[in-house]
Parts: C-alpha cells; sequence; structure tokens
C-alpha cells in the first residue's frame, strides 16, 4: 500500500512539473485609486501547441480595463505568448490577483497570485482646481468594421459591371426592323435562303411553307415592279404581270409567267383544298420560284447607275455614319455605368454621414494626419539626460534649438538635448527637452512656464491663455502642468490657427525636464494623443544615472 501511493505522488509530481508554465508579473504593485497595473502572463510552448487566454471583465477584485493584443515572439522550435492586461479598482485597500487559468492544448494551467495595494490620492481642494464632469465618451466598437465598408464597395464595383454587360448586350440585340436590304432582289433571295434553313415543310408545315414562299415572290413583284401583288389573287397578279411586262418593256418569256402561275395554283390548293403534294414537287415548286425571280430581275431593263466614285463615296459615308453609332452607344454604356456607380457610390457616402457624421466619413476616407497617428504604431523611448520615458505615435528627431535661446540663458547651460516631431506651424507638435546647468540653481517652474510660452511668442505664437496645476507622474515625481490656447500666425501660408497646448514641466537636481504637446484645438485626434503622451511620462532622476 505505501509503495503504491509514493508511485501514485511521483507520478502526480511529474505530471505537475511537466505541465506547461505561466509565468506572471505586474509593473507596479503599488498604484493610486483608478491607475493601471498592467498584468503579463507569459507562455513558452511549442509550435503546435493551442493557447487560450481569458477573456473577462474582471479578475479578482480588479476590473479589466484594457486587453493588450498577444505578442509572439519565436525561439527556435518554439514560441513565446505574451499577454497583457490593464487592471485597475477605484476603492483603496489591499488586494490579490488570483491565480488565472490560461488553456494549454485544452487543459488549464494557472498563473501565480500577486498581491498589490492601491492607495488614496491626498486632495486639498484649497489648492486642487476643480472641474465640471466631463460627458460621456463614446466608446468604439472593439471589432473594426473597415471588411463592411470594402464589401459594399466591392457590391457596388461588381454591379456597375454587370449593368454595363447588361446595356452592352441590350445595344448589341439584332434588331428585325433594323435589316435594310440594298435591292428587292438581295431581299428576296436572303429570305429564300432562310426559308430554307428553318425546314418547315420537312417538318410536316407545308402549308407554312407554301404560305412563306408565295409571300416571298409576290412581295418581290410589288417592289420591283410597283404592281399590289400581295392583296391580289393568283389570277389577278399573274394578269397584271402581264401587263407591267408590256408597258414597262420587261424581257419576260411566256415559261416564266407560267412557271409562276403553277407555283401559286399549287399553294392556293395547299392552303385552301389541304393537297398536299409530294416531296419532289415542293423541291420543282421552290426551284420555280427562285428562277422566276432571278429571271424577272434580269429582264428589268438597266438603270444608269452613279459613277464609281460617287458610289464609292456613298459606301465610305455609310461605314462612317455605322462607326459613330458603335461609338456612341459605347458611350452612352460607359457614362450610363459611371452614373450609376456614382450614385450608388453617392447613396452609400450619405448614409455613411447620416449614420456616422460628416466628421467620421471625411477623416477615413479623406484622411486626418493625427488620426493615422492615433492609430499608427506607438514607440515607448527614452530621451535626454536626465532620461524622459514617453509614448509617442513617431520617434522624435533630436532637435538644435540652441540658436533660438537667449544668450544670458545659453550661457548657464552646460548640456541641453531636445527632440521634437511636427512643427508650430504645422498645427501639430511634440517636444521633449532636457537641460543640466553649469550651477546649481533653484528652479522656479512657474516662471519656467512662463519664458517658454515666451519662446513660442517669439516662433509666432499669439493670444497665449495660460493655466497651471500641479503634476506628478505615477512614481510621485512632482512638477508643473501648464496648459491653455493660443493662436499660431503662419506669415508663409497666410492663414492662423488656434492651438491648444499643455506643457510639463520638471526640475530635478537643478536641471530642467520639459515635455510640450500641441495640436488644433478642436482636433479630438491630438486630444487624444496629448492624454495617451502624458499619461505614459515617466523620468529618470539624476540619481537614477
Amino acid at each position: 500500500m505505501k509503495t503504491k501511493i509514493v508511485l501514485f505522488l511521483f507520478l502526480l509530481s511529474v505530471s505537475l512539473w511537466a505541465q506547461p508554465k505561466v509565468a506572471t508579473s505586474v509593473n507596479v504593485t503599488k498604484n493610486k485609486i483608478g491607475a493601471e497595473f498592467k498584468l503579463t502572463l507569459k507562455t513558452d510552448v511549442d509550435t503546435l501547441s493551442k493557447v487560450k487566454f481569458p477573456e473577462a471583465k474582471n479578475f479578482g477584485a480588479l476590473e479589466v480595463i484594457q486587453s493588450y493584443k498577444i505578442d509572439t515572439v519565436k525561439n527556435g522550435a518554439r514560441y513565446q505568448l505574451i499577454k497583457k492586461y490593464g487592471l485597475t479598482q477605484f476603492d483603496s485597500g489591499k488586494y490579490i490577483i488570483p491565480r488565472i487559468p490560461v488553456l494549454i492544448n485544452g487543459k488549464p494551467s494557472f498563473s501565480d497570485s500577486i498581491k498589490v495595494e492601491v492607495n488614496n490620492i491626498k486632495v486639498d481642494t484649497l489648492k486642487q482646481k476643480m472641474y465640471d464632469i466631463k460627458d460621456i465618451a463614446q466608446v468604439e466598437s472593439p471589432m473594426s468594421d473597415w471588411w463592411i465598408y470594402v464589401l459594399i464597395l466591392l457590391a457596388i464595383v461588381v454591379a456597375g459591371y454587370f449593368i454595363y454587360k447588361f446595356i452592352k448586350k441590350r445595344q448589341n440585340q439584332p434588331k428585325v426592323e433594323e435589316i435594310v436590304f440594298k435591292s428587292p432582289i438581295e431581299k428576296a433571295t436572303t429570305l429564300l435562303q432562310q426559308l430554307e434553313t428553318k425546314g418547315l415543310w420537312q417538318k410536316g408545315e407545308i402549308k407554312n411553307y407554301y404560305s412563306e414562299l408565295t409571300d416571298i415572290a409576290r412581295n418581290y413583284i410589288e417592289e420591283e415592279i410597283n404592281i399590289p401583288a400581295m392583296e391580289s389573287t393568283t389570277s389577278e397578279l399573274i394578269e397584271g404581270l402581264r401587263k407591267a411586262a408590256k408597258q414597262k418593256k420587261l424581257r419576260l418569256s411566256n415559261e416564266t409567267v407560267l412557271n409562276l402561275e403553277k407555283v401559286l395554283m399549287q399553294a392556293d390548293l395547299v392552303k385552301f383544298a389541304k393537297v398536299k403534294p409530294l416531296d419532289f414537287e415542293i423541291e420543282e415548286d421552290k426551284k420555280r420560284i427562285s428562277s422566276s425571280i432571278v429571271t424577272i430581275h434580269k429582264s428589268i431593263p438597266e438603270i444608269v447607275e452613279e459613277n464609281d466614285e460617287l458610289a464609292l463615296w456613298n459606301e465610305q459615308q455609310k461605314e462612317l455614319a455605322r462607326l459613330q453609332k458603335l461609338k456612341k452607344q459605347k458611350r452612352i454604356r460607359i457614362i450610363t455605368t459611371i452614373g450609376v456607380v456614382l450614385g450608388m457610390l453617392l447613396l452609400f457616402v450619405l448614409s455613411l454621414i447620416y449614420i456616422k457624421g460628416f466628421d467620421y466619413v471625411k477623416d477615413n476616407f479623406l484622411g486626418h494626419p493625427t488620426k493615422d497617428l492615433v492609430e499608427g504604431d506607438w514607440v515607448y523611448s527614452e530621451y535626454g539626460n536626465p532620461g524622459v520615458k514617453v509614448e509617442t505615435p513617431k520617434v522624435l528627431k533630436r532637435m538644435d534649438v540652441s540658436k533660438s535661446l537667449p544668450k544670458d540663458t545659453a550661457a548657464m547651460i552646460k548640456e541641453m538635448e531636445t527632440f521634437g516631431y511636427g512643427s508650430i506651424l504645422e498645427d501639430f507638435y511634440i517636444t521633449v527637452s532636457t537641460i543640466t546647468y553649469k550651477q546649481e540653481i533653484k528652479m522656479d517652474l512657474d516662471k519656467t512656464a512662463e519664458n517658454y510660452l515666451n519662446l513660442l511668442e517669439s516662433q509666432g505664437a499669439q493670444n497665449i491663455i495660460v493655466k497651471t496645476e500641479d503634476f506628478d507622474t505615477q512614481k510621485g515625481i512632482v512638477g508643473k502642468k501648464a496648459y491653455g490656447t493660443m493662436t499660431v500666425i503662419n506669415k508663409i501660408a497666410g492663414k492662423s490657427s488656434k492651438l491648444y497646448y499643455e506643457l510639463l514641466l520638471f526640475s530635478q537636481n537643478g536641471g530642467l525636464q520639459t515635455i510640450l504637446v500641441m495640436h488644433r484645438e478642436d482636433d479630438k485626434y491630438g486630444q487624444q494623443i496629448a492624454e495617451r503622451m502624458l499619461n505614459s511620462v515617466e523620468l529618470q532622476t539624476s540619481e537614477q544615472q
């Protein structure tokens, strides 16, 4: 029995040891009310493993305010998956982040529990300014809906293609009434050929065959000789044909007239007496009609036609008219299709404006510079000495501003480093600056903020409104915040812009660290950038260097 228990405990320990581990860490264990604890879970698995991190609204007593994207680091044949959560609590006290299950290949592996502490914020109502409650912020859906717009635009393109094909098919559809024959003989011979392709008498439709056969002959005689052949009886037609031959001097033999009369009489018997000729008789009747038509055509005296040059010119004009008609039809197809597509696109845009608003459509389709910055890849980096750590939408580039400093100020500076993005004239501007002085001086941050704004005034700023308040980082480093609005005159472009600015100043061991963010007063994306940047600011003190 003891042996079985020992073996069981051994196997249990081996199975527990073999389970993938979840490394757990948190950026800080003590924080202020409402501040973010960043919890990090790491797993090390092979490439075939399936890992699922939990998605919950709360971990114990802490609220999940942000679930960050999973980072993947490849290490040979294994992957390290890193998942971060933003946690917060709005009541002071000591809390425990509980063990969190992570499913690896369907089996749970647990993180370590961590103790954290939430501290109150001391508020001095005599010094701290009071502000009205902000309006309710609209939370954007976490699911990006870009694919909906792609599908709608694709549907518009497909609809436009089918509309174009439909119009083209309709225009190219042959119309019987548009067929024009050059002469009666051409019409008659063509119709005789078409009649044979139908195979009516072979199908037993002898009556229909004789009706069409004689109609072709009657119609030819009426058009060529100008006698009412379609309304005449067989005897009336033959009599009229004989008279016309004498009057118009047609070289028409008596045999031709008799052959034509035989076929017409045979047709009358088929239509009215239900006579059914034999196959060879039908073939003979068809040959008689064809021969009679050709003979009548040859018997008509020749008429002097247009000379060759005039005939060629007429043919060229007809071909030119045909090409112009085709070109016009193609132009109508293209214009109609473009009109329909543009109409659908306009309807789509108007619908978006009605649902989302004009600013949304303008920013997403025409573009917005600061919106692109908000949605781009941000960089968390350290600048200057002593270092300023801040998250920015772009890497800040080193700038040389020493020439713009007053001479007496420049003489006091030992080292100055300035990094920036944008320009005060571009309606968006970021700078991070660190200064160490040759001699330790007692810094008045209110006066320093005033001097800083005077420097901006020398670069084109006007009507500067200044408000100040204390500011401290999450690690408790206290500084000064100056904020307000200003008007910037761009003399080159001949325009002015009203900008909102926020300036942070910190004084450590006689040195100075500053962070400035400026954007148009009505730029909501610029405001988002400023909030994210200033919330990420941390400083490296001189003692840490």
